[in-house]
């Protein structure tokens, strides 16, 4: 896998690309990572084409994420997140930690970050969710206290100058 281009980030931005990167290839069964703002926005996602490659690797066509888009992943967090961060507060329970979906052939997990922001994980049918949880879970503690709204802002410039060059950050 080549590692998205951080080039010109700052050292928060780079070590959360980092500790993203780390999450998708050291945890066995994710699929694909996004992190998006409380708005719904995307900010930082996991690179679709490790995936392609890996199907093609292993003889497969079949797609390993939401139609093999970290934006259609993103779009499926932020909703997802939305409906139970408000069934929360409709049942009065406090606010939404995580959500899990399981699917015939995956699965979908939802933490949120400090900020409001939220990471999803697209896990493939065989991962051992605890795991995955365990390490979401690391994820959010490192991540939650620098996510502030500068960072974000800085993130969603990268992501939309790295769509404007066709680069993948």
């Amino acid at each position: 896998m080549t590692a998205p281009s951080t080039f010109g980030l700052s050292s928060e931005a780079r070590n959360l690309h980092w500790l993203l990167t780390n999450l998708v290839e050291e945890v066995p069964g994710i699929q694909s990572v996004a992190v998006v703002s409380s708005d719904g926005l995307l900010l930082l996602s996991s690179d679709a084409s490790r995936h392609a490659e890996a199907r093609e690797a292993a003889g497969t066509a079949k797609p390993t994420g939401p139609r093999g888009s970290s934006a259609d992943l993103a779009t499926i967090v932020s909703g997802i997140g939305s409906l139970t961060v408000g069934a929360a507060k409709l049942m009065e329970f406090g606010k939404a930690k995580h959500t899990m979906v399981a699917m015939d052939e995956g699965s979908l997990f939802i933490m949120s970050i400090s900020d409001g922001s939220l990471l999803g994980v697209h896990g493939a049918a065989d991962c051992d969710m605890s795991v995955v949880a365990y390490h979401m879970a690391l994820f959010v503690g490192r991540a939650g206290h620098v996510l502030t709204p500068e960072l974000r802002n800085e993130l969603r410039k990268s992501l939309e100058d790295s769509e404007s060059t066709g680069s993948v950050r």
